[in-house]
């Protein structure tokens, strides 16, 4: 809506968009989205090299997560108490030397340290992205943040068939170290730059966060977020570790997960006019089936036409969840605490992911299955009962935002 935009001229929205600004966020993101896309790759490697169990292996996998999980919470006080800039760049520094500890690591012990420290940096800077970059272009934020969008679809599909093609041989480790040098890319491109709201942010107005309590619609999309991401964060970390136990080769893996992210990569771009009521419902409600179909596809098959048909459903199911269940936080979110109620939601994506990873890491397929489908079908009925709220107007920050 044109009455929450502020009216900047040209010559003005030139002053505040020079690339660094807007190469230097897309530039964190991409370190952000490989350790997304890779990690799960990598497990298995890193299984071998360390000798380590699936067991340390969850916790390897949901020492970040959890780290995220706090990382955003502070993220969400920091950034409306100090410069977003200057707490996005702390945060970025955290997450590159993360990473290098993790390439650098040779124990177990190290190895959980380095992910912990990296995690705790992503949770810090990445719900800050989209503020910065729309700051960034000012005349064109939602043009931004679909370059921004489409850019990191690509990386995630591309990165894991890369990997698997050309650099496996060179070991786990190198994947940190890169993932650790586009970070430091990113934080040098940014500290080379001016703040221009630096001088002239205001404080910010006392909020009442006690409104998201209240909210309860926002809080059945989070139950949502929760079931449905735990699902398909269980599989990005089982089917590497399954399919590796099964001799499937690490190339071969790599398509498979290449074929997830693309195929959750095109249905969002073919969803992204579709997400408002009423196909709202049906698009949350396929999402968990979706799931479901590919789980129960990637069970006793070596033939990697099922597996890939697997990550089929399961990236059509990240697809169907992800855009709209962001619509309706930012349509049930309270007034004037949107950015909150977003960072609630990687909160909660991020403690479902680790709830069913601790839970099922050591799990046989039966237990696994059961205790996935009990979670997507809390996840359809929430999807259900969510959508009753749609017939309430949008709050204004939901509005702007959309």
């Amino acid at each position: 809506m044109t009455s929450h935009i502020p009216q900047i001229d040209k010559a003005s929205a030139a002053a505040v968009s020079p690339r660094g600004m807007i190469i230097g966020p897309v530039a964190a993101h991409v370190a952000f989205v490989l350790e997304l896309t890779l990690v799960p790759l990598l497990l298995p490697a890193m299984q071998s090299h360390l000798g380590l169990s699936v067991g340390d292996l969850a916790w390897i996998f949901n020492s970040y997560g959890i780290a995220v999980a706090v990382g955003v919470l502070l993220s969400g006080w920091c950034g409306d108490t100090f410069n977003p800039r200057k707490v996005f760049g702390y945060g970025v520094a955290l997450f590159a030397v993360g990473s290098l500890l993790v390439a650098a690591s040779n124990s177990f012990e190290m190895l959980l340290f380095g992910r912990a420290v990296q995690g705790l940096g992503a949770g810090v800077f990445s719900p800050l992205l989209p503020l910065l970059l729309t700051r960034a272009s000012p005349l064109k934020p939602g043009r931004m943040l679909i370059v921004w969008g489409s850019i990191a679809g690509y990386v995630s599909a591309l990165a894991p068939f890369f990997y698997g093609s050309f650099f496996s041989k060179f070991g786990w480790n190198i994947a940190f170290v890169f993932i650790a040098l586009v970070a430091l890319v990113a934080l040098i491109l940014l500290n080379r730059l001016r703040d221009p709201d630096e001088h002239a942010a205001t404080p910010p107005a006392p909020k009442d966060y006690t409104q998201i309590l209240r909210a309860r619609y926002l809080w059945i999309t989070f139950a949502y977020v929760f079931c449905t991401y735990g699902a398909i964060t269980y599989y990005l970390f089982r089917l590497p570790v399954w399919l590796s136990d099964n001799d499937v080769r690490t190339a071969s893996v790599g398509l498979a997960l290449t074929v997830l992210w693309l195929t959750f990569s095109g249905l969002s771009t073919l969803l992204r006019n579709m997400v408002d009521s009423p196909h709202i419902r049906t698009i949350m409600f396929a999402s968990p089936i979706l799931i479901v179909v590919g789980f129960l596809l990637s069970y006793g098959n070596e033939n990697l036409f099922f597996i890939v048909l697997s990550c089929v459903f399961v990236g059509a199911g990240l697809a169907c969840s992800n855009a709209p269940s962001t619509q309706l936080i930012l349509r049930f979110a309270p007034k004037g605490l949107s950015a909150a109620s977003t960072s609630l939601d990687i909160t909660f994506a991020r403690l479902g992911g680790i709830a069913m990873v601790a839970l099922l890491a050591t799990a046989g397929f039966a237990f696994a299955f059961y205790a996935t489908a009990l979670s997507c079908f809390i996840a359809a009925t929430c999807a259900l009962i969510a959508s009753r709220g749609l017939g309430f107007p949008p709050s204004p920050a939901a509005r702007s935002t959309l």
